[in-house]
């Protein structure tokens, strides 16, 4: 059981860099699998990045080389860095983790690239 809190959403121009953080309520050293997720608008869910216990990460294709998951265990924090932002990453970014098989989700952070 965990309770995920996504932020740093926002506003950016295409090209630019944004960072987006999960805190989640409780220790993540545990957590096997964290991830992001995205919904853009009309589009289903899909996976941008994971990140397992022992930090080996997975990325999307359309997704990779542009962003870094990494967390920081020790402040039960997430993160997702999105580098050479384009409009087409706009969308919703979730946060995940998985535990015991379950599923769970932050509310997520809204992430709007235009110019």
């Amino acid at each position: 059981q965990v309770q995920l809190v996504e932020s740093g959403g926002g506003l950016v121009q295409p090209g630019g860099s944004l960072r987006l953080s999960c805190a989640a309520s409780r220790s993540i050293f545990s957590i096997r699998n964290m991830g992001w997720y995205r919904q853009a608008p009309g589009k289903q869910r899909e996976l941008c990045a994971t990140i397992t216990i022992g930090s080996n990460t997975n990325y999307a294709d359309s997704v990779k080389d542009r962003f870094i998951i990494s967390k920081d265990s020790a402040k039960n924090m997430v993160y997702l860095q999105m580098n050479s932002l384009k409009p087409e990453d706009t969308a919703v970014y979730y946060c995940n983790a998985v535990i015991n098989g379950m599923q769970y989700w932050g509310k997520g952070t809204l992430v709007t690239v235009s110019s």
